[in-house]
């Protein structure tokens, strides 16, 4: 009986960092996945199984995915080029690392993620068209893109949490 109490704690737990993760833009659904896997592991059969775990699996790496190129996605549909696009994609990664000197725990990678994405995508789209409104209205599309990929980071994260309660109460 401990020692079901303990996985189910702990696995509540990584579902909880990964949703205050995910909120914050980083990589929460790999802890729910954990956790799934956990309790995959300490059942044995029954849900969750194989089947829960690479639906996962899949929708970890799907968000993934779609983080990195939420800010080239962003840039060309406001009218970008490509180049402003891969721009803000190596801006945001570089900002995220240098944001992390930003002296407010977390929120500095956050910030520093949007500051280069915005920064490097106006940069590049500013050399090219010489037009500081067009390069600031490309630029704000890979920030409103990463704003974007919060809320669909948040709203996987949560789907996987109420699919990993739902199921083990059901079990």
């Amino acid at each position: 009986m401990i020692g079901s109490v303990s996985v189910y704690t702990f696995a509540g737990l990584l579902c909880l960092l990964g949703f205050c993760l995910s909120c914050l833009s980083l990589s929460g659904t790999w802890l729910v996945l954990l956790a799934t896997g956990m309790l995959a592991w300490f059942h044995g059969t029954g849900f969750p199984g194989i089947g829960t775990l690479a639906v996962f699996l899949v929708l970890c790496i799907a968000v993934e995915v779609l983080e990195a190129m939420a800010g080239v996605w962003g840039v060309q549909k406001r009218g970008g080029s490509k180049a402003a696009g891969w721009a803000a994609l190596g801006g945001g990664f570089i900002g995220m690392i240098l944001g992390g000197f930003i002296p407010v725990p977390v929120i500095g990678s956050l910030i520093g993620m949007m500051a280069g994405s915005f920064g490097c995508a106006f940069w590049v789209e500013h050399a090219k068209m010489k037009q500081a409104n067009h390069a600031a209205h490309v630029a704000f599309g890979a920030v409103l893109a990463r704003i974007g990929v919060i809320f669909l980071k948040v709203g996987v994260t949560l789907a996987m949490i109420i699919v990993l309660i739902v199921g083990s109460a059901m079990r």
